[in-house]
C-alpha cells in the first residue's frame, strides 16, 4: 500500500497567484508515520544531506522511492501543467534546524518544483513554520503558513517571486526536500554540493550540532 495520499494531493486546488502552490496536511499516511520515523536517519547536525550520505531503514527507503516514482511525477505534471517526463529529481534530508536557517529566499533556477515533506510528530514552537510570502521584505507578509507536523506537505513552482522562509528555530526538525530539476547537470551539481557539505560535517566533530 502506498505511503502517500496522492488522491488528497490531486483533490487539493492549486493556488496560482502570486505563484503556484498548494499545501496538503496528511500527504504521508498517518498510519505509516511511526514506521517511517523508526527508520528515519539519525542526523545530529544542521543542513541538508543526500541519501547516499545517510543510513536508514527499509520503510524510509520505500518512502524515498515512492517520492521519486512515476505515479507522483505524473500527478505533479498534471497539477502544475508541466511536462516532467524527462526531468530528473533530487532528494535531500534534514534532521535538525539551526537558528540561522529559514531566511527568506527563492530557490535556485535549476529547480522547477519544490516539495517539502515534514515528519515531526507534533509542532508547538512558533519558529520553524514554513511561510510562503508575497515579498522578500517580511515573514509577516504571508500567503500561507504550514507547521512542520508529521505527514504535511507544501509544494510550489519555482518562480522569481516564490519567496519563502520561516522563523528562527534550533532543534530537531525533520524534512525531506524533493525537487524536479532542469537536467542531469543540476543533479550532479546538487550531489557534489551536498556530499561536500556532509564530508566537512563528518570531518569536524566539534562543529556545532544544531
Amino acid at each position: 500500500m502506498s505511503l502517500l495520499n496522492i488522491d488528497a494531493f490531486r483533490e487539493t486546488p492549486l493556488v496560482t497567484e502570486p505563484f503556484e502552490y498548494l499545501c496538503v496536511p496528511g500527504f504521508v499516511r498517518a498510519d505509516r508515520i511511526a514506521e517511517i520515523l523508526a527508520d528515519y536517519p539519525v542526523i545530529g547536525k544542521g543542513g541538508s544531506f543526500p541519501l547516499i550520505a545517510l543510513d536508514y531503514g527499509p520503510v524510509f527507503a520505500e518512502l524515498c522511492a515512492e517520492l521519486q516514482g512515476a505515479a507522483l511525477r505524473d500527478a505533479f505534471a498534471e497539477k502544475f501543467d508541466m511536462d516532467l517526463a524527462d526531468r530528473p529529481t533530487t532528494l535531500t534530508v534534514r534532521g535538525r534546524c539551526r537558528s540561522k536557517d529559514g531566511k527568506i529566499h527563492t530557490d535556485s533556477d535549476s529547480k522547477l518544483i519544490t516539495v517539502l515533506i515534514y515528519l515531526n510528530e507534533t509542532w508547538d514552537a512558533d519558529g520553524g513554520r514554513l511561510r510562503l510570502l508575497r515579498s522578500p521584505d517580511s515573514l509577516d507578509d504571508a500567503l500561507a503558513e504550514l507547521p512542520p507536523e508529521a505527514g504535511s506537505m507544501v509544494c510550489f513552482r519555482n518562480r522569481e517571486n516564490a519567496w519563502h522562509g520561516h522563523g528562527s528555530f534550533d532543534g530537531v526538525r525533520r524534512v525531506l526536500q524533493l525537487n524536479w530539476v532542469t537536467d542531469q547537470v543540476a543533479v550532479r551539481q546538487s550531489e557534489r554540493r551536498h556530499r561536500r557539505s556532509a564530508f566537512w560535517k563528518r570531518l569536524n566533530p566539534f562543529r556545532r550540532a544544531a
